[in-house]
């Protein structure tokens, strides 16, 4: 079997859908990083997924805080679901995610130590994608005639993903699992396809409402966030397949009743995955992630996290 005709079987196409799955860890300020995030799904597919991630590092405060030797442990389950539809006759697709965090700050404050923990619902994920060029919304058949006919392929596509405010919020505190505020993140991003190898390239915008009622009835504003992420694929025959990422975020200095916070973002992401096939509609993926600031103000943490994934 050449390698051509590995990428266009049908069993392949299933594993792609599934492999789609990603239960994305958030770090603490909004950027993610996400493999195979243009890969297209065949219409007829729903893909259930289900997560769990454990993050743990360092955070950096503004100084005026007053907040020393301050760290964190997170433990994420989350639920997502993905439904590809026709628009026109091009493929978009719906995602919707659903996380449930569990979260322990400890530190120190004015010098005394202190600590607090968190245990709810975060902010759930909407998002709706467009892919502009590559296949059109086809079945399991097209898409694999599609490949055979194009082996060598690119893809490019936009989204939109809204954040609402539905997770657990405290107006009296200063560490909450939701952001209690809308978050839109319009999206553009390609990938190129060539026998088993996949390169990916990806552009976000972060755009932030006020948090009108912050900390002591308070507002906070926030700049939009510039972020790049960009990986690099290799498939398998056994249908596994292996993936290292980069990704960098700049900007989002916020201020509170109009004054600056000069807590602009510059952060680097890095992460390595791994997915294979458990049952011929199921398929597990583990993640490592790195996030490493820059700035005096941000968070260095590592995550591990695994998620399963069903086709129906």
């Amino acid at each position: 079997m050449t390698n051509q005709n590995f990428l266009v079987t049908k069993s392949t196409i299933v594993l792609v859908c599934m492999a789609c799955f990603l239960m994305t860890f958030k770090t603490l300020y909004a950027q993610d990083i996400e493999p195979r995030r243009w890969t297209p799904m065949p219409l007829g597919v729903h893909v259930l997924g289900l997560g769990y991630g454990y993050q743990a590092g360092t955070l950096y405060f503004d100084p005026t805080l007053q907040i020393e030797n301050a760290s964190v442990d997170v433990n994420l389950i989350g639920l997502q679901y993905f439904q590809p539809f026709k628009l026109g006759n091009k493929l978009a697709r719906l995602d919707v995610k659903i996380p449930y965090l569990s979260a322990h700050w400890d530190g120190l404050l004015a010098g005394n130590p202190e600590s607090i923990s968190r245990h709810g619902f975060a902010d759930p994920i909407l998002r709706m994608s467009l892919n502009l060029i590559g296949p059109d919304a086809f079945d399991s058949k097209g898409i694999k005639e599609y490949y055979a006919a194009n082996p060598v392929n690119t893809i490019f596509g936009v989204s939109l993903a809204v954040t609402f405010p539905f997770g657990q919020y405290y107006s009296d505190k200063l560490l909450n699992l939701g952001q209690n505020r809308f978050v839109f993140r319009p999206q553009m991003g390609m990938v190129h396809n060539w026998g088993l190898w996949s390169y990916e390239l990806t552009t976000s915008v972060y755009i932030f409402t006020n948090n009108n009622n912050f900390y002591n009835n308070q507002t906070r504003r926030q700049d939009p966030l510039f972020a790049v992420q960009t990986h690099l694929i290799r498939q398998f025959k056994n249908r596994m397949w292996t993936s290292i990422s980069a990704g960098y975020g700049v900007a989002g200095e916020s201020s509170i009743n109009n004054i600056e916070k000069k807590d602009n973002r510059s952060d680097i992401l890095g992460e390595v995955a791994l997915g294979f096939p458990l049952f011929k509609k199921q398929a597990v993926k583990v993640t490592y992630l790195r996030t490493q600031t820059f700035n005096d103000i941000g968070s260095d943490t590592n995550t591990f996290a695994m998620g399963w994934s069903l086709v129906f």
